[in-house]
């Protein structure tokens, strides 16, 4: 899209706004489709030439780069980076005002401190001069990461407020650009201060990786270390192999959202266990469980299915409550089946094969989705509420019209499992399945501006994941630098002799996290942590990756801040305690289920055993 000319009504500096916001939204989506098109020219291209296209996987794992911080710097314009809801619990007033400024100032602090640490990076690649491929040099695609720190931290600073705010936020970031060159100043210094500022700072509304990279950079710092370290992490996102398979299933999600996929969905499952006690519940349970696990949790699901499904369960004769609880905790489930963001980036973070993960958490997955659906059964005997009579003729329409959609999981598992494509290549051809499905055969939107809006969406929710990995690899760095993981497991061995105690300290520790933490940071901070300990009492590794998910998984159901119960009260325009009131009962049946997968490893290792995985 090209921005008009000015016109008297509009402002230069509105229009140039406008341009420069035009470039920034087509230069994102423009990385994210080549991403798409490279695995796919690949896949066609390989069994004639061998190796493929020169410096294909180089330029994609590059790309998944550029993608992540422009995305995070059009969140950043949004206001949709990711920060904790602690501070929708402040009162509105001076006491906000302060402590949206404090946030922000901070925020945009650390921002600049980022930016300026990454343009040492860019200078000294420049002067090593190494290519990626093809001779494009290395720095062209590490200039995205001062450029795009820079712009987070000047539209931080914007949306402190009035002047006075943005003042004080743009002192910070003079601070910051100051501080960088001269790092040797806090040498020494107590770090317990900056540990208590920064998570002041989260609780007050800071941006998640903010919060992270503030740790890092100041922490590093105080042990005479340049900050350009923590940049430098973040640059390794470029040679993470499976990381480009995030954004790409991610993608997927956001296509099937904007087409029509949810309403065939419905009527084919509707169809189909109708007919049984809750029969509308079980299908909204199965229904948001599909959508969740293309986009990873991130609430696509409650905002996009919410008002097509609250609706029909109303209509059926639930309970209000029953139908807000059920939706909410809905919002999460998937989670545990492949090939959801959660299991991708734990396997990165843990270092263990994304494939291993997907069978383990088959079984769990299930698991949690059938005891929601028994909870939506048990409302139908109770209540009543409507049911619909088995018709063959119309299960049969309804499930040719839902063909494409129902068979898209197949996909996936033969693309990857057959070994004729890998997980990134799958990825891509699993967006284009799900363009072809919504966008040519069933048009269900003009091709050219709803696969704009989904590439879009994608890039801000991306972007507002990636930058955490990003800087959060940093933050594990210096706790690794410290031997913090070391002294952990320590103390755990030292306090707790059972293997099975071990596992019940670990479902409070997670919750605890849960209900504090989103599912991305703390698969970032925490799995480094855990994963040692977790090796040392002789927990299989994919058994402890879906315990730590599945936890997380419920964590989107615990107050204080679960997601899922925030959006939920957005979106069906509950207050908040009402809908903490609803989701009770499911988070109790929903942490039975994940006791249930803490101290049965065969639901996560038997199917492993079944393939020959182990």
């Amino acid at each position: 899209m090209i921005a008009k000319s000015p016109t008297p009504s509009v402002g230069l500096g509105q229009w140039l706004t406008k341009v420069f916001h035009s470039f920034e939204d087509l230069l994102a989506i423009f990385a994210l489709g080549v991403m798409v098109a490279l695995p796919l020219a690949e896949i066609v291209i390989r069994p004639f030439i061998s190796g493929g296209i020169p410096g294909s996987i180089p330029f994609v794992e590059h790309l998944t780069l550029w993608v992540g911080f422009l995305g995070a710097a059009l969140a950043a314009r949004h206001g949709k980076l990711i920060a904790l809801a602690t501070a929708s619990f402040i009162p509105d007033g001076p006491l906000r005002r302060a402590t949206n400024i404090f946030s922000t100032t901070v925020a945009a602090t650390v921002s600049a401190v980022l930016a300026r640490a990454a343009v040492d990076i860019v200078a000294i690649e420049m002067d090593i001069g190494a290519e990626i491929a093809l001779g494009v040099r290395t720095w062209v695609f590490q200039l995205v990461l001062p450029v795009s720190f820079i712009a987070i931290a000047l539209r931080l600073m914007w949306r402190a407020g009035g002047w006075r705010a943005r003042g004080v936020a743009t002192s910070g970031i003079i601070f910051a650009l100051w501080l960088v060159p001269s790092f040797e100043i806090l040498a020494g210094m107590a770090g317990w201060w900056i540990v208590v500022l920064v998570i002041v700072a989260a609780l007050a509304g800071a941006p998640i990786f903010t919060v992270l990279g503030g740790l890092a950079v100041f922490l590093y710092m105080t042990e005479a270390i340049d900050p350009a370290t923590v940049p430098l992490y973040a640059y390794d996102l470029a040679t993470e192999p499976h990381l480009p398979a995030i954004p790409l299933f991610t993608l997927t999600g956001f296509i099937l959202a904007q087409g029509k996929s949810s309403e065939r969905l419905l009527r084919v499952f509707r169809a189909l266990v109708g007919w049984v006690p809750g029969g509308t519940a079980v299908v909204c349970a199965v229904v948001c469980a599909f959508f969740t696990i293309f986009t990873g949790g991130s609430g696509v699901t409650i905002l996009a299915l919410g008002g097509l499904l609250l609706p029909a369960l109303l209509q059926d004769g639930y309970r209000d409550r029953f139908s807000v609880g059920l939706l909410t905790a809905s919002g999460s489930l998937g989670l545990l089946l492949p090939p959801a963001m959660p299991l991708i980036l734990y396997a990165i973070v843990a270092e263990t094969a994304p494939e291993d993960l997907f069978i383990g958490g088959i079984l769990p997955g299930l698991l949690l989705i059938g005891l929601t659906a028994a909870w939506g059964m048990r409302e139908g005997i109770v209540t009543g509420a409507g049911r619909h009579a088995f018709d063959w003729n119309e299960a049969r329409r309804a499930l040719w019209a839902s063909k494409w959609e129902l068979s898209l999981p197949v996909v996936v598992l033969f693309a990857l499992f057959s070994g004729r494509a890998t997980l990134v290549e799958t990825s891509a051809l699993t967006a284009l399945f799900a363009t072809v499905i919504t966008g040519l055969v069933h048009r269900d939107y003009l091709l050219g501006r709803g696969l704009r809006q989904a590439f879009g969406e994608c890039v801000v929710l991306i972007g507002g994941v990636l930058i955490i990995l990003a800087v959060a690899k940093g933050f594990t760095a210096y706790m690794v630098d410290v031997d913090i993981p070391f002294r952990l497991l320590e103390w755990t061995q030292s306090h707790i002799d059972s293997r099975l105690l071990f596992l019940l300290a670990l479902n409070i520790f997670l919750l605890l996290v849960g209900c504090l933490m989103d599912i991305f940071s703390a698969i970032v901070v925490v799995v480094p942590l855990i994963s040692t300990i977790g090796a040392a009492y002789g927990v299989d590794p994919v058994h402890l990756g879906i315990i730590f998910i599945a936890n997380l998984e419920l964590g989107f159901l615990t107050p204080p801040v679960g997601l899922n119960l925030f959006l939920a009260s957005y979106r069906f325009d509950r207050p908040l305690l009402q809908v903490y009131r609803a989701a009770v009962p499911l988070l109790v049946i929903l942490g039975f289920g994940v006791i249930v997968i803490t101290y049965v490893p065969w639901l996560t290792l038997g199917l492993l055993d079944l393939f020959g995985r182990r």
